[in-house]
């Protein structure tokens, strides 16, 4: 299967330069955009992020320059290259240093042009399976196992996330709890020097106090009672790979003293031990906390906070990436219908409508809820849209036109005051402040007879009244 063509965004105000740049870039086989300002550039980027930027510096309005500073700000991993005169070759110069990833001086050959371009396309290599560019540590098909997205806020934190893999540095990633932080923070393994060695996951706000430093750094026999024999913790387990410490802003500050230990010492000293071992792992820790509010309160110590947030990632809301709802609802029946072996096909499109604007406060965790229970539920093969709302526990909103709500309304009334009234028209009538000749004729409209709201089923006598 082809690859896709790499994107490649082309700023410049002079049409003959811009024609000439997209001609050359689309026969060497990239998907070219090409626009005259910066403020066009940066609605483009938004809509569809490309892999890499070509720009002059002297633009209308809005400069190069300042379109640089715009994309550092929002999007610190798009490589910028800048076309530049003679007289604006300081500026250039100047932004080199403060990160645009080339220059090139007009005239320029567009030969050295194609190969900044590729060496750019290396360094952007798109989270996305698919995509071309650079190589990647690990296994480079399997890192984003179970990570479903389309939208450009997800491929903008997985290219950060694909570069900051091939480091050792600590990565704290924060997000709502539903997120996918886990789910994050396997990708980072996979995408790793460190991806066949083990990939230890434990929630420090699941495990009671007295029980975690066990289970994080081990003990030796008889340390405590109930230790009848040595036990290794998930540092020595994870050894060689990465630990993740889920929910880190719940440890107790007891621990965090001692987890700041193991980082600085890169050894472990079990529950009991006289002597400390050492490790090699590389740490990634996540929480759905403010740390900077829990410092302030003197519940999270700013020593190992600094030490946790070499690079921070932070994973955006599902209501902030609607554009991935339904991908990840298809990417999740296909789990469980191969776990469970039921025939479903998706979801009816008034479904998927109810799914992409439905409110998530549980994020991905709850959308992951919501499609098992009407997997579980469905009796066709494709999940109606009263599943979803029964799921959601939403109130069912049907669009009913005007005439359509009136007949339901009627309806809905009639019925209510014949049951009140045990079926007796005159009393019914009464009530509706109509006479009882216009009342029988809005039963008849509706279909219905005193007879069917009567305790014993017979007509009486005498109409009361």
């Amino acid at each position: 299967m082809n690859k896709p063509a790499a994107h490649i965004l082309v700023v410049d105000d002079d049409e003959d330069i811009l024609r000439l740049l997209t001609m050359r870039l689309q026969a060497r086989g990239f998907r070219v955009t090409a626009v005259t300002s910066a403020e066009e550039a940066l609605t483009r980027i938004a809509v569809e992020p490309p892999r890499v930027v070509v720009s002059d510096i002297r633009l209308p309005g809005r400069d190069g320059l300042s379109l640089f500073e715009e994309i550092r700000r929002t999007r610190p991993t798009l490589p910028v290259i800048l076309l530049t005169a003679h007289g604006t070759i300081p500026d250039a110069v100047d932004a080199t240093s403060r990160g645009v990833f080339g220059y090139l001086t007009k005239p320029f050959d567009s030969q050295i042009l194609l190969e900044k371009i590729d060496q750019a396309l290396l360094l952007s290599a798109p989270a996305g399976p698919g995509g071309a560019g650079g190589q990647v540590s690990g296994n480079p098909e399997k890192w984003l196992e179970g990570v479903v997205y389309r939208s450009s806020r997800m491929a903008e934190l997985l290219s950060e996330a694909r570069m900051v893999a091939a480091s050792d540095a600590s990565v704290l990633i924060r997000g709502e709890s539903g997120t996918g932080k886990e789910v994050l923070a396997r990708a980072i393994h996979l995408a790793s020097p460190r991806a066949n060695g083990p990939f230890i996951a434990i929630n420090c706000g699941a495990i009671p106090e007295q029980l975690l430093e066990s289970e994080l750094f081990g003990h030796v026999k008889g340390a405590f009672t109930g230790a009848a024999t040595a036990r290794a913790g998930l540092f020595q387990a994870a050894n060689g790979g990465t630990l993740f410490l889920d929910e880190i802003g719940d440890m107790p500050l007891a621990l965090q003293v001692k987890l700041l230990r193991v980082l600085q010492e890169r050894a472990v000293r079990p529950v009991g031990a006289t002597r400390a071992e050492p490790v090699d792992v590389r740490l990634l820790s996540a929480t759905h906390r403010n740390l900077d509010t829990a410092m302030a309160q003197g519940e999270f110590r700013e020593d190992l906070y600094y030490r946790l947030d070499v690079v921070s990632l932070t994973l955006p809301r599902l209501d902030d990436r609607r554009e991935d709802i339904p991908l990840l609802a298809a990417h999740f029946v296909k789990l469980l219908t191969a776990r469970n072996g039921k025939q479903i096909n998706g979801f009816a499109p008034e479904a998927l409508e109810v799914l992409a604007t439905a409110s998530w406060p549980g994020n991905v965790r709850q959308l992951y809820n919501v499609v098992e229970q009407c997997c579980a539920l469905t009796s066709t093969p494709l999940i109606p849209a009263s599943l979803v709302q029964r799921a959601l526990r939403v109130p069912v909103m049907e669009a009913l036109n005007y005439a359509e709500a009136k007949q339901r309304f009627e309806r809905n009334y009639l019925v209510q005051l014949l049951k009140l009234t045990d079926g007796n028209v005159a009393d019914a009538a009464r009530i509706a402040d109509r006479n009882r000749t216009e009342f029988y004729r809005l039963l008849q409209k509706h279909d219905l007879t005193p007879a069917m709201f009567r305790g014993d089923g017979e007509a009486p006598a005498k109409e009361g009244g």
